[in-house]
């Protein structure tokens, strides 16, 4: 919660806000503090010069003046930071803050005969009511902050949501959605008529999406206009193959017409996958037969192995294409012994080659490639097909390598009805 992009935002601002708020509070607090000291200085000095000219005059205080009998007094007798201060510049003043409940401000001017007229001005008042203005800036910036917390909270929501919108679209286009749009640019304009960051990163996300799927699409063409226009010539080579007198080089020609024929077979059928028209016709079968079948007619060493008698509602066509082009890869590209394990509603098949390349596994199987090159060399259409088969039965098909080397594809079947 804490580490999302909301809170981290909500609490810049509040930072921010809180450095103005102390920047402007201490800004205050100073000016106020040095206007009334100078004013303090101000008023003591003026005392003080009256005093010494009264006392000079010989005449009576006016009222509302401090007695300047009871503010002439020697030098010896002043507080000693005065003292020291009318030793360097003369008339001198003094803030007295010893006393917490007391503040006076002191100043000092020489009368004569050692004398000087040091009268006091209570400063009392005045610290009060900076320490009442200092409580209510506090105060005020409380208030401040409780209405600044939310809005940025607030703010931070707005942009983090089409944030969200963002990786949520980029999450869909990963999972294969090519069709997802976050749309949020084109009613992303800020207020001011521009386009802001966000609204440029969705419309990058548009593009990269339309752009992936154009090419997608592009490639999904070809594949099905190649396959279409090998068929009708490979029938004739087929047929033509049949009719030549039987040699080793006509075994070796009819070897090669049956991988071409194959691998156009295989093109079609992922054409037919692209196009998403294709739809599981689901019986209960029993799990175990039809691995076994599968095995057999692949026409390789494998090894079934059982438990129980597990039974699962799906296509028997599909899952035995799924399970033969599993077994076909594993002897193609790994190493003996191929083994295919049926559980309840899971069937896995491992070999005990080098395993299936770190690219394989991060990007998924892919059409064309067949991944490292210590698994051999094949037209990468067999674990795509498989891929493909498994999503129109609704199975979940994951390519692992297992701890102790070797690969591991496992088909979990939907649970349905079996």
């Amino acid at each position: 919660m804490l580490g999302s992009l909301r809170w981290k935002l909500a609490a810049l601002i509040t930072l921010a806000c809180c450095a103005i708020v102390t920047v402007v509070g201490i800004l205050v607090h100073r000016t106020t503090l040095e206007r009334t000291m100078r004013l303090g200085e101000e008023r003591a000095l003026v005392s003080a010069a009256e005093v010494a000219d009264k006392h000079r005059r010989d005449a009576p205080p006016e009222e509302g003046l401090v007695p300047y009998t009871e503010s002439i007094m020697s030098v010896d007798e002043l507080p000693p930071p005065l003292r020291a201060r009318l030793a360097v510049e003369s008339p001198a003043t003094w803030y007295d803050d010893l006393r917490a409940e007391e503040r006076w401000m002191w100043a000092a001017q020489p009368v004569g005969d050692g004398l000087v007229a040091a009268p006091k001005i209570d400063m009392t008042s005045d610290m009060r009511g900076l320490s009442a203005l200092d409580r209510a800036m506090v105060r005020a910036a409380l208030t401040a902050l409780a209405v600044v917390l939310p809005l940025s909270m607030g703010i931070a929501e707005l942009a983090n949501r089409r944030l969200r919108r963002v990786a949520a679209t980029a999450r869909r286009i990963a999972d294969g959605d090519l069709d997802a749009r976050v749309a949020a640019h084109r009613r992303g304009l800020s207020r001011w008529g521009g386009r802001d960051e966000i609204a440029g990163i969705s419309a990058a996300v548009d593009s990269m999406a339309a752009s992936l799927q154009h090419r997608l699409l592009a490639e999904q063409r070809f594949t099905a206009d190649v396959a279409h226009d090998l068929r009708t010539p490979l029938m004739g080579l087929v047929a033509a193959v049949e009719l030549l007198e039987e040699s080793e080089a006509t075994d070796l020609v009819r070897d090669r017409v049956r991988v071409l024929r194959s691998l156009v077979e295989d093109l079609l059928e992922v054409s037919r996958l692209d196009t998403g028209a294709e739809v599981a016709e689901r019986v209960r079968v029993p799990l175990a037969e039809v691995a076994e079948e599968s095995a057999a007619r692949v026409g390789v060493e494998t090894r079934v192995t059982a438990s129980g008698h597990p039974v699962a509602e799906t296509d028997p066509r599909r899952l035995d294409r799924i399970l033969a082009n599993l077994v076909l890869n594993a002897h193609r590209h790994g190493a003996p012994p191929v083994e295919i394990t049926v559980r309840d509603h899971v069937i896995e098949v491992r070999d005990r080659g080098p395993g299936f390349p770190p690219e394989l596994l991060a990007d998924g199987p892919s059409r064309f490639r067949t991944g490292a090159a210590e698994r051999g060399r094949g037209h990468g259409l067999g674990l795509t097909i498989a891929l493909g088969q498994a999503q129109v039965i609704g199975a979940d098909l994951t390519l692992a390598n297992a701890p102790d080397g070797g690969a591991v594809a496992t088909l979990r079947l939907p649970l349905g009805h079996g």
